[in-house]
């Protein structure tokens, strides 16, 4: 396992804490292999998130989405007594599982599919009006309007 220090980030940076606390909790993190899944960028701030999730129905899955991130959990119900199935070969898991993903400012899951086996989340970045770039107007020297003080002495 390797470790970072991130110290030399912290003594010139302000206001950046909770990116390094957030690599700090990555490098400890073991990395999740089941179910597989693809992230991809379907556009300049949208993405997709598509989970391979065979043998699970729509019933089966949660999606949540809380503050900056998302948690997709699934699991089968319980097998009664009258319906075990008896398996000569069990190659598709069915096992619960909770994936976990963080989530950048301002992103947010718009709807959710399921079809052929894949669960494909799609998640759009909305920026704000006040974040966004804007322009601002140059006034030439001497148009800029005087401030007068009126008040009576």
């Amino acid at each position: 396992m390797q470790t970072i220090d991130f110290s030399p980030f912290y003594r010139s940076t302000v206001g950046f804490d909770r990116v390094f606390n957030r690599l700090d909790t990555l490098v400890g993190q073991e990395a999740k292999t089941y179910p597989p899944y693809n992230i991809e960028r379907t556009g300049e701030d949208a993405y997709r998130i598509s989970i391979a999730v065979a043998g699970f129905a729509n019933g089966d899955i949660a999606i949540e989405t809380k503050e900056n991130s998302l948690v997709v959990k699934g699991a089968k119900p319980a097998e009664t007594a009258d319906k075990a199935r008896e398996f000569l070969h069990r190659g598709i898991a069915e096992r619960a599982f909770e994936l976990r993903f963080q989530l950048a400012d301002y992103v947010e899951v718009q709807g959710a599919s399921l079809e052929n086996g894949l669960l494909h989340l799609e998640l759009k970045r909305e920026l704000p009006e006040s974040k966004k770039p804007r322009t601002i107007q140059i006034n030439a020297a001497g148009t800029q309007p005087t401030i007068e003080d009126k008040s009576v002495n």
